[in-house]
């Protein structure tokens, strides 16, 4: 079966299909949650209008409480699971095209979330219909499985696992192509700074809005004399290449900082404007709170991201570099201080070990830390079958080779007993997910959806021998 020559047949269907899903915004609203709607009303319609997809072709569909659900065909005692997602993480500003409009040009599709991860989604459900147009007989049910909170913490597929069969063996089209056999564990990490009842320079400070992001945006109000601020500020701004201003407030003056978001797997792709606005605050004269505040900051993640300074820092050769991302961060001087990190640790990082130096460290600061969650890493070995069927896949789809590796992102693949991150941005791509801009290559889109096509045959097809997966 020639798939890339069938997905061919079905771009035009493939881009009109993402579009539709990009234009619901589908972001985490906590101030609009109800029972009815978990985590908002757009995540929800998100996952309404996907599982009205699958019925109008005629495929069993099931919705668990509003928050996750399945577009499921096949027969047989063994499930295939296909794990997406089609809630994203808020847009950001700066946007060439309208991030929920996806707009095409330059052969690519642009919106949140065409990469991260509804161009994935969309490209596993085509993949579906093309088996299902096949009449190629399954042995095993296929299940399109879809949440709508995985930006923000998995409660989507931790209902659904409550309630539904965990499939034997699946993948998550949310990642890196060729396939991803280690996720690094995901912990965030807070430190906190108690409050002060003298009068402060800083008067408030806030930095980010998901620790799964570099911040691209921060501001503080500070007390100070606005043209030696001002000053400081354009020589500060020139010296780092960033964007920004300093305003009059009131009695206060606003400085605001602008950086570049990225996702927090990798620190480095992005430039983080609550550590550059704490850089910023620490060339002007502070009161001991306020300059306890942004010495940390500047200490901690100032110089890099690989958590040195805070004897975080680990590596390994499954996994490589742990890092620490300061994804969320808020200063007032009654409440004192509170940085929110996101750890991407290494697969044999000797956790509980780290977090005691850590605090050992911090013992004399002021700042305590504390686990806010921790979700351990995943690991498949490469002898595995589903690893060896994929690899198959991959190479018999692309006439590349296979390679295994590792990241620092979170995919459903971590909830399943054996499951794999297959895709499906491809080797050599630039990574823009979370960031300005998003997108997808078309061509990107029809080629992942024959591999999807491929992997759901080689995995459930009927001439699939039982038990070899």
């Amino acid at each position: 079966m020639n798939w890339l020559e069938l997905a061919e047949l079905k771009r035009t269907e493939i881009v009109e299909e993402l579009q539709r899903l990009i234009q619901i915004p589908s972001v985490l609203d906590e101030k609009a949650v109800t029972e009815e709607m978990p985590f908002g009303p757009k995540p929800l319609e998100a996952l309404l209008h996907m599982l009205s997809e699958g019925e109008k072709e005629g495929l069993i569909t099931k919705n668990i409480d509003n928050m996750a659900g399945h577009i499921e065909m096949g027969e047989g005692e063994e499930i295939l699971g296909i794990l997406c997602h089609v809630d994203v993480v808020p847009e950001g500003k700066g946007w060439t095209y309208p991030p929920f409009e996806g707009a095409v040009a330059n052969d690519k599709v642009y919106g949140r979330g065409a990469i991260d991860d509804k161009g994935p989604t969309i490209a596993a459900w085509m993949a579906m219909k093309l088996v299902k147009e096949a009449g190629i007989e399954l042995s095993k049910k296929v299940r399109l499985i879809i949440g709508t909170d995985e930006e923000s913490g998995f409660r989507c597929v931790d209902r659904y696992f409550a309630k539904e069969q965990m499939p034997q063996i699946g993948f998550a089209p949310d990642a890196d192509f060729p396939i991803i056999n280690a996720e690094k564990g995901i912990a965030t990490l807070i430190f906190t700074q108690t409050g002060s009842s003298d009068t402060e320079t800083i008067q408030f400070f806030q930095a980010g809005k998901r620790t799964n992001m570099v911040p691209d945006e921060a501001f503080a109000l500070i007390f100070g004399g606005l043209h030696s601020i001002k000053e400081k500020f354009n020589e500060f701004a020139r010296e780092h290449h960033i964007t920004g201003e300093v305003v009059q407030e009131g009695s206060m003056l606003k400085v605001l900082v602008h950086g570049k978001s990225a996702h927090a797997m990798e620190p480095n792709d992005g430039v983080n404007a609550g550590i550059l606005l704490a850089k910023f605050l620490r060339t002007i004269s502070l009161t001991p709170h306020s300059k306890a505040f942004v010495e940390f900051l500047v200490t901690s993640f100032g110089d890099e991201s690989r958590g040195h300074a805070l004897s975080l820092n680990f590596t390994d050769e499954v996994s490589g570099d742990t890092t620490l991302n300061a994804g969320v961060i808020h200063y007032a001087p009654a409440q004192g201080s509170c940085t929110q990190v996101s750890m991407r640790y290494s697969v044999s990082y000797p956790f509980e070990e780290k977090l005691s130096v850590c605090r050992e460290i911090l013992q004399d600061t002021g700042i305590t830390l504390d686990l806010g969650s921790n979700s351990k890493p995943h690991y498949v070995d490469k002898e595995d079958i589903l690893i060896q069927s994929l690899q198959k896949v991959y190479e018999r789809q692309t006439g590349e080779e296979a390679k295994l590796l590792s990241i620092g992102g979170g995919t459903y693949a971590r909830v399943l007993k054996k499951g794999v991150a297959f895709g499906m941005l491809f080797p050599g791509r630039k990574d823009v997910a979370h960031q300005v801009d998003e997108y997808v290559d078309i061509d990107d889109l029809v080629k992942a959806t024959a591999i999807y096509a491929d992997a759901i045959v080689e995995l459930a097809g009927k001439n699939t021998k039982a038990g070899d997966i």
